[in-house]
């Protein structure tokens, strides 16, 4: 059997049946040189083929006892080391199965050890990032619900206190008692939205559409809002005719209600909200871009995550809950398709879909 040697001449990652090779080999050659001087001082008197076949059964015994020794040696190690990184218990069958003596056993269970390490080191910073992702959602939600309660609780004191009798004031309170009870419901709402799209699998009733056809009756629903500051709603130029695509109806319906929602609340005065399409061989490119407020590139990668707002005061006073962009992602992942958002700071945002083409 070949023994692997460096440029030094030491054994160079042995394994264990060529480890006892080679300390057999050393032994037998030992005592060979021995019996040889012994011999040649004439210290003892035997034959040369004594000492040959003496040579040769040393050999071949201690060859056989390092080679159980190390077996055993390293099989009791390499079960320990097994018993930490493995999640499951051993099968019985590999507890009374023995070593390969002809493999590196030990380079095998360094490499495997290694890539348990990166397997451990990933799964750490997973858990931390969802560690923090949980803290910040926790501090999110606590501060959403928070201020339409504290809203809540200031106009019902006022009135119990005796701001009922005031004509002044009553009706003007109570309404906005009212307003903030209709944010609390549709955060609610919101959340049991996430809820259900996380928890479970999200049924789709998919059918052929026409999403211009959904695209116009968004348009009708949020005529007024946009009217009011000026904000023209309208297809890009080639966008005139419409794609069918294949989806839920109700869902990408959803989907544009809320990105035109969006471009209206954060759209400049006079200014223009327009939706495109486009026919990309398997699926269709739906786009809803504006020459609004902008987002600056700092917090597109976060756009989508649950609560996340980039101004949140002005947020707030709009009027939103901080969970439409998670939800619109959530029904796209559901869909098995993609969502992007492009935008510039003072020029506006684009956001871009697809869906499968009929």
């Amino acid at each position: 059997m070949a023994i692997n040697l460096n440029s030094r001449g030491n054994l160079k990652n042995p394994t264990p049946r060529e480890l006892a090779l080679y300390a057999s080999t050393l032994i037998a050659i030992f005592v060979l040189l021995l019996l040889l001087i012994f011999k040649f001082l004439g210290k003892i008197q035997v034959h040369w083929a004594f000492i040959l076949i003496l040579s040769v059964i040393l050999f071949f015994v201690s060859y056989y006892i390092i080679a159980q020794v190390l077996e055993k040696y390293i099989y009791r190690k390499v079960k320990l080391i097994y018993k930490t990184i493995r999640t499951a218990k051993m099968e019985p069958q590999d507890k009374s199965s023995r070593v390969d003596l002809g493999k590196d056993i030990i380079d095998e269970v360094e490499k495997e050890v290694e890539t348990w390490a990166l397997t451990q080191t990933k799964e750490i910073d997973e858990l931390k990032k969802l560690a923090e992702y949980r803290r910040d959602f926790m501090g999110d939600i606590s501060h959403e619900l928070k201020t339409p309660i504290f809203n809540i609780q200031g106009y019902l004191h006022t009135l119990l206190d005796g701001g009922i009798h005031d004509d002044s004031i009553n009706v003007q309170y109570l309404t906005k008692a009212a307003k903030n009870v209709e944010r609390l419901h549709n955060i609610v709402q919101d959340l049991e939205s996430i809820s259900v799209m996380e928890s479970s699998v999200l049924e789709l009733d998919i059918e052929e559409f026409n999403i211009k056809d959904i695209t116009e009756l968004v348009f009708e629903e949020f005529y007024i809002k946009a009217k009011e500051k000026g904000i023209s709603l309208q297809f890009k130029s080639g966008a005139e005719k419409g794609f069918k695509v294949l989806a839920d109806k109700e869902k990408i319906s959803q989907i544009l209600v809320n990105l035109v929602s969006n471009s209206i609340k954060y759209g400049k005065k006079e200014g223009l909200t327009q939706v495109s399409f486009y026919d990309m061989d398997k699926v269709i490119l739906v786009e809803v871009a504006d020459n609004g407020i902008g987002i600056s590139e700092e917090h597109l990668s976060r756009l989508f995550d649950r609560f996340y707002r980039v101004d949140k005061s002005r947020s707030r006073q709009k009027g939103g809950t901080g969970l439409g962009l998670a939800i619109v992602k959530h029904i796209i992942e559901v869909h098995q398709q993609s969502i992007n958002v492009r935008s510039t700071l003072g020029r506006g945002s684009t956001f871009g879909f697809t869906l499968d083409k009929a």
